[in-house]
């Protein structure tokens, strides 16, 4: 893929259905009594990668452009998978599906892609041990393909005839308060998912508040459960009904755009419908610590998620520092928000960003390496980076290393760089957004080739 400096961006967008979302809402509908009805779905192929699971798993989902039915058979009706149950590259599926699997009457095995074999699973090992599942890294390595046996009976000495073992509700775990080292929506909702199927409540304490998304859409579902400050407590075996979901704009995906507005000057975009959850909103507070203009409009909630039109115009921006308790809620905008400090006047600060290391790549290293071959002057740190903004960017050769959030950072940072830049592996940004090239061609025709 190869872009160039283009003129102004002017236009409406829509961006996908949020990732997080999409995801919960096939996992919650598949454990859930009826049908579930998702609109706006996200058809990347992390979130397809979910619904094979559990079409394996014994799920019937119709996926149509339209809509996603999802034919719930209860918390206990999952099926023993016949193959390995694939996650692709989602490190959601992966370790929320493991929640899940270790409550069920059956073996299973976890794996996925070499970036998904190399990702710490560890940091779920230890809270569903401490639970009593019987989980294990084949490799021990502590990353997957993971084990999970949910069925605590031994065949050979059970009292129960094999009729009576099918029928059995599968594992027991113990309820837990687990303090998480890491603000993790995926390791707490991992947790919380499979206090599903404990005998007493689990709860989990966060060092800083991680997205919700769990939280709120199995409440919906009629789950029974709180939230008290950093604290979420689940109660177990809760009746989930089908419901209807219609999945809100990805902040995530439209951070891009964002970013793209406030970069070329006489730009103006409006994202419409975009989710602006609390929990998933810091990069509209960093835009504005940075001098950006971003306006809400049209403000409303749908399934507890609160959502808005995002009209961004573009704004000369200054330095700031990025860390703290604002970390969990902007950790997948840090890369685009790094490309935006290079063209702001002064010095960004990054830090409290560990986490970047072990996402799809190690995002600190690839991101510092690739801007300063634009001609950045970015310093990586253990937990982020530091940025002096202000300096020429010119073309260059990106090495994605296939991780779809480097590849549409640097679609974006090409927008202000003198000359042409060719992104390496730019496929891969269909994981979250497989549109990605075609909106930004709407945006700036003539720019990318």
């Amino acid at each position: 893929m190869e872009i160039r400096k283009p003129s102004p961006l002017k236009g409406e967008i829509t961006v996908p259905g949020d990732k997080s979302i999409s995801h919960r809402a096939v996992m919650f509908g598949a454990l859930a009594k009826g049908t579930t009805e998702i609109t706006n779905f996200l058809q990347g192929a992390d979130c397809l990668s979910t619904i094979a699971c559990f079409q394996k798993l014994g799920i019937g989902i119709e996926n149509t452009p339209e809509r996603i039915l999802v034919h719930g058979r209860g918390l206990h009706g999952l099926t023993a998978p016949c193959d390995i149950l694939d996650t692709g590259n989602s490190g959601t599926t992966t370790r929320l599906l493991a929640g899940i699997l270790c409550g069920q009457k059956f073996e299973s095995v976890l794996n996925g892609d070499a970036s998904i074999q190399s990702r710490p699973m560890k940091r779920i090992l230890d809270p569903l041990e401490q639970m009593g599942a019987d989980i294990v890294s084949l490799k021990g390595n502590g990353c997957a393909p993971l084990r999970i046996n949910g069925n605590r009976f031994c065949q050979s000495c059970t009292p129960y005839s094999m009729q009576e073992l099918s029928e059995l509700p599968g594992a027991v775990l113990s309820g837990i308060h687990y303090n998480s080292p890491v603000a993790s929506a995926q390791v707490k909702s991992c947790v919380l998912l499979a206090g599903m199927y404990a005998d007493s409540p689990t709860s989990v304490t966060e060092p800083q508040l991680s997205r919700n998304h769990t939280e709120l859409m199995l409440s919906g579902f009629g789950a029974d459960i709180r939230t008290e400050g950093l604290t979420a407590t689940i109660l177990p075996d809760p009746d989930l009904h089908g419901m209807q979901i219609e999945v809100p704009g990805d902040i995530s995906s439209a951070a891009y755009f964002i970013a793209a507005a406030l970069m070329v000057p006489g730009s103006e975009i409006l994202i419409k419908n975009v989710g602006v959850n609390p929990t998933r909103d810091g990069i509209l507070r960093v835009v504005r610590d940075m001098g950006g203009e971003v306006a809400l409009l049209d403000q409303k909630t749908s399934g507890g998620e609160p959502t808005a039109d995002l009209l961004v115009t573009y704004r000369e921006l200054h330095g700031t520092e990025i860390g703290g308790d604002i970390i969990p809620t902007l950790i997948d905008e840090l890369p685009v928000l790094a490309v935006l400090a290079c063209t702001a006047k002064g010095t960004t600060v990054i830090r409290d960003a560990q986490e970047l290391k072990v996402k799809e790549s190690d995002r600190i290293a690839v991101m510092a390496q690739n801007l300063a071959a634009m001609g950045a002057r970015v310093t990586a740190t253990d937990d982020g980076m530091i940025i002096e903004g202000g300096h020429p960017l010119n073309g260059a050769v990106i090495d994605s290393h296939k991780d779809h959030r480097v590849a549409m950072s640097f679609a974006i940072a090409a927008l202000a760089a003198q000359g042409d830049t060719r992104i390496l592996d730019a496929d891969c940004v269909n994981i979250s957004y497989p549109d990605f090239y075609e909106t930004l061609r709407r945006l700036c025709a003539g720019a990318i080739e």
